[in-house]
């Protein structure tokens, strides 16, 4: 279902952008999932998941930005944002302590771009140097400020309330047929809804995808699994650039010797998670902050969400009130 998002997101998706995602570069985000590694975990929350790749969701980001701006540079900076994810995506930021900012991720973008004789030859084609495609953060439609709507965070969006149940192919349908691009209170450029009810709903599903990011089952799955993926290259299983194949090849050189694959095997059977201060037991405590995210929509006429719904705004100071402080621990399907 996640593939038919594609339909609504263009009419239309011009030759560059389909000649760009078939570069080896691009297509090894096959292997790269949108949810860092908790779908390897037996939480009944993961398990059933439509695969969902970050390759799916660049070429969504993409076809996004195309349709509402028209623009290759545009366009193909919103196709390129993730080349650079590694494997497990966000566990890395995790295991480099950047979590809460979640940009270490991007540090290799350019220069990906750059190694690429395929994505150069369609960017020398269409006049454009890397530098205006490398950075998508350039291109508000394209990417802008948390809580604001850009086509990154849209499609995120869309995939996971199809994945995660919380909405129908019709209603992701509805909201996306109610955008547009206008501007914000600030003037700034933003994917905009003109209807409020419409903009407040799906306001909300977003903000229940949100929870999920953050919930402890994922937290503490990103946490552990950052932790196994650190040792393995500690003790010279591979190195960081193995991390920039796929998910497969990494699993496999994980599992290569006898701690990575006791390691993996007590990932795999993680099925639970029980607030708690004893460090006895097969997996260990631990505290973990995280990235709170939410939409806030701009809705033309009326401003932001939480400016006209009183439920809404209540709904986001409560998710962001809501601390990490307390310890979690995992539990195994055996132990259940």
């Amino acid at each position: 279902m996640i593939e038919s998002l594609l339909d609504i997101y263009s009419e239309e998706i011009p030759a560059f952008l389909y000649e760009i995602a078939d570069s080896p570069q691009m297509q090894r985000l096959k292997g790269i999932g949108m949810n860092c590694g908790c779908e390897y975990t037996s939480f009944p929350l993961f398990k059933g998941l439509e695969p969902y790749s970050r390759f799916t969701h660049s070429v969504g980001v993409g076809a996004i930005v195309w349709n509402f701006t028209q623009d290759p540079k545009q366009a193909i900076a919103g196709l390129l944002h993730d080349v650079a994810s590694p494997a497990f995506a966000h566990v890395i930021d995790f295991m480099k302590g950047d979590y809460l900012v979640q940009e270490s991720t991007e540090e290799r973008t350019a220069a990906i771009i750059a190694s690429s004789a395929q994505i150069c030859e369609v960017l020398a084609l269409l006049g454009l140097p890397i530098g205006q495609v490398a950075d998508y953060h350039l291109y508000p439609v394209a990417d802008n400020d948390t809580p604001h709507l850009s086509a990154d965070r849209l499609e995120y969006t869309m995939g996971n309330i199809l994945n995660f149940r919380f909405g129908t192919l019709e209603d992701v349908a509805r909201y996306y047929a109610n955008l547009v691009v206008g501007k914000n209170e600030a003037g700034e450029t933003e994917l905009c809804f003109t209807d409020g009810e419409i903009a407040e709903e799906f306001a909300f599903k977003a903000l229940e995808c949100g929870k999920i990011y953050v919930c402890d089952a994922d937290r503490y799955s990103m946490q552990l699994l950052s932790e196994i993926v650190r040792s393995a290259i500690q003790r010279g299983l591979f190195n960081e650039n193995l991390l920039y194949t796929t998910e497969k090849q990494v699993i496999a050189a994980l599992t290569s010797d006898s701690f990575g694959m006791a390691d993996w095997d007590k990932f795999r059977r993680l099925g639970a998670i029980v607030r708690a201060e004893d460090s006895s037991g097969e997996y260990p405590v631990r505290r973990i902050s995280a990235k709170k995210r939410f939409i806030d929509p701009f809705v033309e006429g009326r401003g932001r969400v939480t400016d006209f719904s009183d439920k809404f705004k209540f709904s986001v100071e409560e998710f962001l009130a809501e601390d990490f402080l307390y310890g979690i621990k995992g539990s195994s399907l055996d132990n259940l």
